[in-house]
């Protein structure tokens, strides 16, 4: 049965329950819930289709495509819910009138979290409100981003800094492109002068904030983790629901992506062997399509654990988790909330050799491009639980905990995992309730999450 055909068929299908902890906890919430009125919702939107827009053509037109009762509308039609890119926001976004239930994948100003120099600007921010409302042990929660200046406005910061760390690598990114578009490493000032007078320099006319913070420059991670000589970083998914109050999902797959040259730090002008975007990586001479260049999250999730342990790779996704709340908090009061919007963030993080994650950036328009068969399923099962949880069909009641591969991991306040003790609930022992590399039984939490409620008939 493929995925579309799951989802069409669950409110038929009964199955026992999940073994994982969170995913027994959240069919415990459900069914607390099951004849107490909630089904009415259900009910009255049960039999009506949902009308989209999609405004790409890669897998999420497919999942969209596929998906029950969803039915695609051209551009003049009235839409339920729309899948849209960057250009249509910036356009139609403001003068579209949204009625109660229509949903967007974007927030308006949702460049606050993923323009990389407004994304170190709030961050900085954030770790400065730490210190000094909470002290320095609570802002170094917010030092996992490398030394990062902004171009041409920090430029002169920059240069002192540069000279105190003579000899060190430093990485040059464009403030708001992807696919490592623009990007190099160099370790001479003259390289950056060099950018400076041809890059760097812009029109008086074009001399917006915008535009002349283009380019942030940072300290590059010359330490790595490898692993078969290859640098790799991880793509990892959060979908934010809200930001007032904050409510943030974290899903249980993604990946890591290999460079396709052992790593040096003999030459810096290999781009093959400096970035891991699969964009650069495909175009290298040597690379095999059906070898692709990912592992899996679980792949690689299991095979730290066989060569760290346990307890040392558990630390380390507890550090991501971190991350990922850290920089949703340092957004949360700018970003423009609005009920009909949300968010599906693609994280994209670095291992240093003493396994300490780094945050590289944030996209809000991840790729949804498959690179093999097995990335294309994945992808599929992300973009479905996207809109499992964001729920047009109105068949969840709000108080899930897990929803397919998808973990609350955070709703106004950290969320724990039940299978603790009431003794330590509220200490330091209390776990999180996120599963980032861990089996993803999906489509068994889903045939129990989304069964018939009582009398309603079965498909």
């Amino acid at each position: 049965m493929t995925n579309s055909e799951l989802f069409g068929h669950l409110f038929g299908v009964m199955s026992s329950q999940p073994d994982d902890p969170a995913g027994t906890s959240t069919l415990k919430e459900v069914a607390a819930h099951r004849g107490t009125g909630d089904h009415v919702k259900t009910e009255e939107r049960e039999g009506r289709c949902v009308r989209y827009r999609c405004g790409l053509i890669n897998t999420i037109a497919d999942v969209l495509r596929q998906r029950p009762g969803w039915v695609e509308v051209k551009d003049d039609g009235e839409w339920d819910f729309n899948w849209c890119d960057g250009a249509w926001l910036r356009k139609y976004f403001d003068h579209s009138y949204m009625e109660e239930h229509v949903r967007i994948n974007h927030f308006h100003n949702n460049y606050e979290l993923t323009r990389k120099n407004l994304t170190v600007k709030n961050l900085k921010r954030l770790r400065k409100n730490l210190e000094r409302d909470a002290g320095r042990s609570e802002a170094a929660k917010c030092d996992f981003f490398p030394r990062t200046f902004t171009l041409p406005s920090e430029y002169h910061i920059f240069v002192e800094e540069f000279k105190r760390t003579p000899g060190s690598t430093w990485i040059m990114k464009p403030a708001a492109k992807s696919q490592g578009k623009g990007i190099f490493l160099f370790r001479k000032l003259k390289d950056i002068m060099d950018w400076k007078k041809h890059d760097g320099a812009f029109p008086d006319e074009q001399k917006d904030a915008a535009q002349v913070e283009s380019y942030v420059v940072q300290r590059y991670i010359e330490n790595p983790y490898l692993i078969n000589g290859k640098k790799f970083d991880l793509r990892v998914y959060v979908l934010v629901q809200s930001y007032a109050p904050l409510k943030a999902w974290l899903y249980r797959d993604g990946f890591a992506r290999f460079s396709n040259t052992r790593f040096s730090l003999s030459t810096i002008d290999d781009i093959y062997m400096h970035l891991t975007n699969v964009a650069v990586q495909k175009t290298a001479p040597d690379y095999d399509p059906e070898k692709g260049c990912k592992w899996q999250m679980q792949k690689l999730r299991t095979y730290l654990t066989a060569k760290h342990g346990r307890e040392r790779v558990e630390n380390l996704f507890k550090e991501m988790d971190n991350i990922f709340i850290c920089t949703l908090q340092s957004v949360q009061k700018i970003i423009i909330n609005d009920k009909h919007c949300f968010e599906l963030y693609g994280y994209d993080i670095l291992l240093d050799q003493n396994l300490k994650p780094w945050l590289i950036e944030i996209n809000a328009s991840p790729s949804h491009t498959a690179s093999s068969q097995e990335d294309y399923e994945m992808k599929c099962r992300l973009l479905e639980d996207t809109l499992n949880v964001v729920d047009m069909e109105g068949r969840l009641t709000g108080k899930e905990k897990r929803v397919g591969g998808y973990d609350l991991m955070w709703n106004d306040g950290p969320v724990y995992r039940e299978d603790i003790s009431l003794e330590t609930f509220g200490g330091s022992n209390c776990t999180a309730n996120t599963h980032l590399g861990c089996v993803n039984d999906r489509e068994r939490q889903l045939r129990w999450l989304l069964k018939p409620f009582p009398g309603q008939k079965r498909t």
